[in-house]
Order: C-alpha cells, then sequence, then structure tokens
C-alpha cells in the first residue's frame, strides 16, 4: 500500500507539472485547469493559486543567475567552429552566438542574424540579407564581411570542421551588398536554410577575412567570461542583445557534470537550477523533490552502438544483421528508458521527422535469423568487443550488458569494455570498432544524414563511406535533396532510410526523450524538441519566475 502511494503522489506532481507548463504557453482556460487538476485529486482553491501562479511566470523577466548541469562536456572541448562535438560546447555556443537562421520551438527555420531569405526556381540559389545593426560583443558591427570567412572557414581543404559535409555543394559565397550574401549551389537544395542554423556555423567577426574565434566573440545574448573545457563556463547577459525579448538572465554559469548521481543530486540539493539527461529510473524520484520539477520532451534523441564497417568484422553486413537480429529492443526501451522513449529501427529518422518511413517494418529480437546470418558469414560463435561508458548516455554500460545477454541467445559473445566517461568522444566514440553513442537527432532528414550517414563526412560515426548500398544511398540523398516535390521527396527518403536500416552500420535500437529536472522557479515557454535544453536554447529562451 506504501509503494502505490508512493506512486501516486509521483504521478500527481508528474500531472501538475505537466499542467502548469501548459497553463503558462496560454494552452488551458481556467475551467480546464481546474477540471484536469482535480481528476489528479487536487483541491480546487490549491489548483486556482496554482494557476495565478503559472500565469504570472509565463511573463518573462529579467534577472538572476542560472546555473546549469549539462550531462556533457570533455576536457578536450573546443570552441573552434565545427568543432563542437557535445552537447555542453553547442548550449555554449548558442549562449553567446548566433546563425543566419534558427529552429524556433515549434521545429520551423525562422531568420536569425539573417532578416530574410530566398532561393531561385529550382533552390539552387540563396539569398540571405541580414539584420542591420547587430554588433558583435566587441561593438564592430556585423556585415556580410563576417559572414562570408565564417562559411569559409567550414570549405578549406585542409579544414577539421565536420561542417564541411554540410557545405561540400556550395560552389560559391558572394557579397551583393554590405547586408547581403548569396549562396550558390552546384544542386537544389530545399532545407539549405534549416542547415545553416547548425551550431557548426556561427557568425564570428572577420578582420580582413581572416576569422577570429579564439577571441570568444559573438553576437549572442551573452558574452563568454571563462571557459575551462570540460569543467565549466561563465557568462554574463549581452546587454546589446538585438533580440530584446531574450537573454533574460544576468549571469549563467555551466557546469560539466557527467556523473548521472552527482547530476541529480546537485539538482536535488538546489546547487544548480537545471539538469539535463535525467535517468529515467529515476524520474519518479526527482518528481517528488519539492524544489524540482521534470520536463519532458519528445523529439528526434536516439541511442545508437554504431559498428564501423572498415574494421573487421564489421565489414561484412551479415555479421552486422545477425548484430541487429540479437538485440532485445522491445527490452532496452523497457529497462533502460522505463517508457520514455520508442523503438528504433537502426536508422536515425524519428516520428517527429516529416518523413520518417512508417511502412519499414520494425525489426525485433530474432535469435534464429540472427544465427542464420551468422552462419551466412562463417562467424559462429564469435566475440566481439562493445565498449560503453555512461558518458554516452544513461544507462549505456547497462544497455551493453543487456545486449550481451540477448546476443548470447543467438550465439553472439559479447564482451563489455568499461570505459571511463571522460575523454571518451575524443578516445573512444568514432574510433573503436564498436561502441555506444547518442544523437540528438536533426530537424530534416538531409540534415541527419549529411552529419552522420553521407560519404565523407567527419561525423560518420559507421565508416559507411563506399560500397554499391552506400552509393545508391548517397545517390539518392542528393536527389532528395533537391526535390523541391514533397510526395517524390518522402519516396526518396522513405528508401534511404530502408537502405540505412539494412546495410549501414547503425545499431539504433531506441529513441529516447529528452528529460531534464528545473528548480521550480525556472520558467519557460513550449520545449522545442530538436536538441536537448529546449534545442539547446536554454541560455536565452528560460527566465526565472
Amino acid at each position: 500500500m506504501k509503494n502505490d502511494d508512493t506512486n501516486t503522489k509521483a504521478m500527481q506532481l508528474l500531472g501538475l507539472n505537466d499542467l502548469e507548463g501548459q497553463a503558462r504557453q496560454g494552452k488551458l482556460i481556467r475551467r480546464e485547469f481546474i477540471k484536469r487538476a482535480a481528476a489528479l485529486g487536487i483541491a480546487a482553491p490549491f489548483a486556482t493559486s496554482l494557476l495565478s501562479q503559472s500565469v504570472l511566470a509565463a511573463t518573462p523577466k529579467k534577472g538572476g543567475k542560472m546555473v546549469m548541469g549539462l550531462g556533457y562536456g570533455s576536457t578536450t572541448d573546443s570552441m573552434i567552429p565545427g568543432q563542437n562535438e557535445n552537447g555542453f560546447v553547442a548550449t555554449l555556443s548558442y549562449a553567446y552566438q548566433n546563425q543566419l537562421t534558427e529552429i524556433d520551438n515549434q521545429g520551423r527555420t525562422i531568420p536569425e542574424l539573417a532578416e530574410s531569405y530566398e532561393a531561385n526556381a529550382d533552390a539552387t540559389t540563396w539569398t540571405f540579407k541580414l539584420r542591420q545593426g547587430v554588433e558583435f560583443h566587441n561593438g564592430k558591427t556585423m556585415t556580410a564581411d563576417d559572414v562570408i570567412p565564417s562559411f569559409n572557414h567550414h570549405r578549406g581543404k585542409d579544414t577539421q570542421s565536420a561542417g564541411k559535409a554540410f557545405l561540400t555543394a556550395v560552389k560559391s559565397i558572394t557579397k551583393k551588398g554590405k547586408y547581403e550574401v548569396e549562396f550558390k549551389l552546384e544542386e537544389g537544395n530545399a532545407d539549405f536554410p534549416s542547415i545553416v542554423s547548425s551550431g557548426q556555423f556561427p557568425i564570428v567577426p572577420a578582420t580582413d577575412g581572416v576569422l577570429d574565434w579564439q577571441s570568444y566573440i559573438g553576437t549572442g545574448g551573452f558574452t563568454l567570461e571563462n571557459f575551462e573545457p570540460g569543467v565549466r563556463a561563465n557568462l554574463k547577459r549581452n546587454p546589446n542583445y538585438f533580440k530584446s525579448d531574450r537573454a533574460h538572465f544576468d549571469e549563467i554559469e555551466m557546469l560539466s557534470l557527467l556523473d548521472t548521481t552527482a547530476r541529480q543530486s546537485a539538482a536535488m540539493n538546489g546547487s544548480v537550477h537545471s539538469i539535463s539527461r535525467v535517468d529515467p529510473k529515476t524520474v519518479h524520484l526527482m518528481a517528488r523533490v519539492s524544489n524540482l520539477k521534470i520536463a519532458e520532451a519528445t523529439g528526434t534523441l536516439h541511442y545508437s552502438f554504431p559498428m564501423r564497417v572498415d574494421a573487421a568484422p564489421f565489414d561484412n553486413n551479415d555479421l552486422r544483421m545477425a548484430v541487429k537480429l540479437s538485440i532485445n529492443r522491445e527490452q532496452l526501451v523497457q529497462k533502460i528508458l522505463l517508457g520514455h522513449g520508442a523503438l528504433g529501427n537502426d536508422h536515425p529518422i524519428s516520428t517527429a521527422n516529416l518523413y520518417h518511413n512508417d511502412d519499414l517494418t520494425q525489426r525485433s529480437y530474432d535469435p534464429d535469423k540472427a544465427r542464420y546470418h551468422l552462419k551466412k558469414a562463417g562467424m559462429e560463435g564469435i566475440t566481439l568487443d562493445l565498449s560503453a561508458s555512461d558518458a554516452a548516455f544513461a544507462g549505456a554500460v547497462d544497455a551493453a550488458l543487456l545486449m550481451k545477454d540477448s546476443a548470447a541467445t543467438a550465439g553472439i559473445n559479447i564482451n563489455v569494455i568499461r570505459e571511463p566517461k571522460d575523454g571518451y568522444w575524443s578516445n573512444v566514440w568514432n574510433k573503436k570498432p564498436w561502441g555506444a553513442a547518442y544523437w540528438s537527432g536533426r530537424p530534416t532528414e538531409d540534415w541527419m544524414f549529411s552529419a552522420a550517414y553521407t560519404a565523407g563526412g567527419k561525423w560518420n560515426d559507421t565508416a559507411w563511406h563506399t560500397g554499391a548500398q552506400a552509393d545508391l544511398f548517397n545517390k539518392l540523398v542528393v536527389e532528395a535533396r533537391a526535390e523541391l516535390d514533397t510526395n517524390k521527396r518522402r519516396v526518396l527518403y522513405y528508401e534511404c532510410q530502408k537502405i540505412v536500416s539494412n546495410n549501414g552500420g547503425a545499431l539504433i535500437p531506441m529513441f529516447a526523450n529528452y528529460i531534464m529536472a528545473l528548480d521550480k522557479s525556472v520558467m519557460h515557454d513550449k520545449m522545442a524538441g530538436n536538441f536537448d535544453y529546449d534545442g539547446y536554447k536554454a541560455a536565452e529562451r528560460w527566465w526565472f519566475a
């Protein structure tokens, strides 16, 4: 009975958090709010008081110091444009820098540093008109002379930028005026405005065509005062920010808290005002803490175990298929996500994406078929090393151990290697043949495929570059990118997902919700689902009540 009472109270708290959030967004009238609160067992006077507080809190106000505990970060982190490899530096970048466009909390691409943009008939030329009067933190006015070097930084032959893969089709970038820039592409790209919203492409001040990223100067809502990679960053509000309705906090401190227990303890004891990556196993416990509320967003986040196809034995597709069929993904969703997510089908396009392939049969646990492919590969009884760390995602090691158990039934022996959290992204991910990883996903299919699946991409963590199916996939991605007819585009993207699922090195067993714990004083509008922490834009979107 005691456990039942505890669960009931936890559900009440989760329900109240949701109601308060909807009230702040103006989605519930008073009568509906009171009615739903009553259904949760909340007395009308208390519900009325909560509604008044929620409506008052919905009006942003300036002030206060926000302390954020992020489940990301590494001592090897860099703010070199195009080399921000995790959520800490992405969140930091969006706090003190801006892009030509941005993805809003509805998932729409809207102008940011650009005032407007338009394409020619076949989307091979995009013209961006820049906002006038926008200043960098050093007082320099942003113009086309800053925008063009900011993009050319990613296009050089020897560039180390992961953004290069997105810009390979760019033939030229031309200054059409002090506040106008034209991009000419090799082929049409209907998603180009979404691409340039990426955190890989901040607009950085330049002098005589030379980019100055080392000074940590941007146009963003906050100035970067201190940055200790893998530890912390300190920011102060930019009083001259061109978005008058954003950047409400006076100060922000971002802390890298990779350890899940330490991160959640910091939220519970009030050391931080918000944390990302709450362990699904502890959501019900966190919801019962008096100073906290749970914020959850469904989006494109997925947990993966990429197999690098350039390393034996993962260069054999029958072996890869045997591994995919040997994983009990239903068990992973149940035991690792505890229902806070959905099944993955070994491709990165989620149900939140416009062209998700609903016709593709969901892959399920099938030891017999796994043994068939294992025998076909001539690798019966094989032992595979799987690197895992909870730096990849909360529960990654437990997930690897569950995979080991299910794969054993199919005749595959998995040796789980527990890797250190610090340095995981620089020493293990994209280097060792098989390991745990996560992807925040991307708002569009082309963006996601270009980031991690097309040939030549720096972040292609399956190293799937060559072969007949890889070649076909790359060809179809290019065709879909240029296709303006949505029905034809859907057919192409459906086929791309099928090819990746059946031939690529991606093992994607589950899509996870973004789960955050916030101090009850932290307010926000509708939470974006394109990335963690409100699309990595929490710094400029949130405020204190």
